[in-house]
């Protein structure tokens, strides 16, 4: 008996490493379950530093041709959700973003990578910025392995026309969520 429970467990331990080990999933150094003041965005009465996170993504699935990143607030009370971040073209070789490459004027993504406009009408990365006593909103951040090579879009494309994009050509997303309240 002890020695069936043995490899009973042996085979569920590498089964589900082996499963584990091929999932397309996203990671942050900078962020943990909540954003923080280094994450808020700098306007709109918020004073934070605006500085996007670092994001490191591993296993695409087969067929990946490029990356597109996405930060949706669902929360925002707009009908409609905030979209603060949209960037698309990364090349297929790229499996990480560095903190602060949501800032355009650092030139920190990959070459050919677009970042479009965001609902707070401007390219690049606009960070958290809910309305004080608002309670928590929830921001999803999701990295998309794209069929694709580019969109065929521009930067000054918006978030939805971009997301009706993506939506056609995702293989696989993987995603994190990060809280923030004022």
């Amino acid at each position: 008996m002890k020695k069936s429970n043995f490899i009973l467990g042996v085979l569920f331990a590498v089964s589900s490493t082996l499963f584990a080990q091929n999932t397309f999933t996203v990671s942050s150094n900078d962020l943990g379950g909540e954003a923080t003041i280094q994450e808020e965005f700098n306007g709109f009465g918020c004073t934070g530093k605006n500085q996007s996170p670092q994001l490191s993504w591993k296993n695409a699935p087969e067929g990946t041709k490029s990356f597109a990143v996405t930060m949706y607030d669902p929360d925002a009370p707009t009908g409609s959700g905030w979209w603060h971040w949209v960037v698309f073209d990364i090349p297929s070789s790229t499996q990480e973003l560095v903190t602060g490459a949501g800032d355009i004027a650092l030139n920190l993504t990959p070459e050919g990578a677009i970042q479009s406009i965001t609902d707070y009408g401007a390219k690049g990365y606009g960070g958290p910025c809910p309305p004080e006593g608002h309670g928590l909103h929830q921001y999803i951040i999701t990295v998309h392995a794209l069929k694709t090579d580019t969109l065929g879009l521009e930067a000054n494309t918006n978030p939805a026309v971009v997301g009706y994009y993506l939506w056609n050509n995702t293989l696989a997303k993987a995603s994190i969520v990060a809280y923030y309240q004022r």
